[in-house]
């Protein structure tokens, strides 16, 4: 089954797949989603991590084929045969996840959903970006990049790229991130600061730094704290699409340059960006291409 939904820009909702694993409820963004397809055999690759079954060439493209009981830790499947796989596209990668079952698509507000506490999702063990209640059911959205970037860390934020750049003049231009991975947060954070800047505020989802710009214009404090925002797509509460559309409605943010620096980036969330009116748009493992784009936004 092919994914073709598309939403218009801004509108901060998304499409859910809902599917099941181990008797359990999960979802994943629609906009992450290639194909659904039956299971198939795979061939296996010699050393490589427990939770690979192996690779697939359906068409001219190699899948890696990852098991989400094992990354989950729970049941396999009673029927293998009747399993599905959900090939997604994200971070520029090809890769398909063991699904026992898939239950539909729901279209939600990313306002609906709620935010996992630290109880459940510590900063070093993430393994969900949100919850949602949908007809009485709890679904916990996964965080996908997560679950590669742990069987695979290469695939993660190519920080190596910013090595090149320490030592440079430091700039005092205020920067406002919007990213829900404190992990993430915390890399670019570093990063920046390597490559000189120093003045940078941290927001947990579009909705928080949404806010936080409008008590800066409240304040008559916007040019002296707002050089840039960097924002996700992904959040919840808002995402970056309708973050990005408020600032561009706001005749006093509408100058801000803009970067989006997510996974989503494929064509259609690209046109998106321009639509709205994002200055760059960045893939996630592209942290110096992230740094270029800053130094020409605002040195």
């Amino acid at each position: 089954m092919e994914s073709k939904i598309l939403l218009e820009s801004g509108t901060n909702e998304l499409e859910l797949l809902v599917f099941e694993v181990g008797g359990n409820k999960y979802g994943i963004n629609v906009a992450k989603v290639r194909e659904i397809r039956p299971s198939e055999p795979v061939t296996i690759i010699p050393n490589s991590h427990p939770h690979i079954e192996g690779i697939f060439m359906p068409r001219d493209v190699i899948i890696t084929a990852v098991n989400l009981a094992k990354v989950l830790n729970l049941p396999e499947s009673a029927n293998p045969k009747s399993d599905m796989f959900i090939v997604t596209n994200f971070n520029k990668l090809n890769v398909s996840f063991r699904v026992h079952r898939v239950v539909g698509i729901e279209r939600i507000s990313w306002a609906e959903i709620i935010v996992p506490d630290k109880t459940i999702n510590s900063s070093d063990t993430a393994i969900a970006t949100g919850v949602v209640r949908i007809r009485g059911d709890l679904i916990l959205i996964l965080d996908f990049e997560s679950i590669v970037a742990d069987i695979s860390p290469e695939t993660g934020l190519q920080t190596s790229d910013v090595d090149k750049l320490v030592g440079r003049e430091p700039s005092d231009v205020p920067i406002v991130i919007a990213e829900d991975s404190h992990l993430l947060t915390q890399l670019i954070v570093d990063s920046l600061h390597k490559s000189g800047y120093t003045n940078i505020t941290k927001n947990e989802n579009g909705q928080q730094a949404w806010d936080l710009l409008c008590k800066f214009k409240k304040e008559g404090t916007l040019k002296k704290n707002v050089g840039c925002v960097i924002t996700d797509i992904e959040m919840p509460l808002m995402d970056g699409h309708r973050l990005i559309k408020l600032i561009r409605d706001d005749k006093d943010m509408v100058n801000i340059p803009i970067i989006i620096f997510s996974s989503l980036l494929s064509d259609d969330m690209r046109r998106k960006g321009i639509a709205l009116g994002a200055n760059a748009q960045l893939s996630k493992p592209e942290i110096g291409n992230l740094v270029n784009e800053l130094d020409k936004l605002v040195r």
